[in-house]
C-alpha cells in the first residue's frame, strides 16, 4: 500500500512541476496589451466599449424579461418590459456596430 501511495505522489509530483502551455487566447489578449501604439490603444477601448454594451443589453433584456413575467396582465408594467426588450436590442445593435464605427472612425482619422 505505501508503495503505491508513494507512486502516485511521486506521479502528482511532477505533473505539477511541468510548465503548462500558455492558453492561445491569453497569449493575444497579453500581445494586445502590450501594443503602446494607437491604433493598439484604440482596439482596446473598442473592445471594452463592445463588452459593457453587451453586458448592459444583457441585464437589461433579463430585467425586461421578468418585469414582463410579474406583469400579471397590466398595461403599464407590459409596456415598460416591451420598452426594455426594445432598449436591450438597441444596446446588441450598438454592440454589432462598434466595430465598423471604430474602422470607419480610423479611415477618416488615417490611423
Amino acid at each position: 500500500m505505501s508503495a503505491h501511495v508513494a507512486r502516485l505522489l511521486a506521479g502528482l509530483a511532477s505533473t505539477t512541476t511541468r510548465p503548462t502551455p500558455p492558453i492561445p487566447a491569453l497569449a493575444a489578449v497579453i500581445a494586445q496589451a502590450a501594443d503602446p501604439t494607437l491604433q493598439g490603444v484604440i482596439g482596446r477601448a473598442r473592445n471594452v466599449v463592445v463588452g459593457l454594451l453587451v453586458a448592459l443589453a444583457t441585464l437589461q433584456l433579463t430585467i425586461a424579461g421578468v418585469r414582463y413575467l410579474f406583469a400579471a396582465g397590466e398595461p403599464e408594467q407590459l409596456d415598460k418590459a416591451k420598452r426594455g426588450v426594445r432598449a436591450a436590442a438597441i444596446g446588441y445593435g450598438l454592440a454589432a456596430l462598434a466595430p465598423g464605427l471604430v474602422a470607419l472612425l480610423r479611415q477618416i482619422v488615417g490611423v
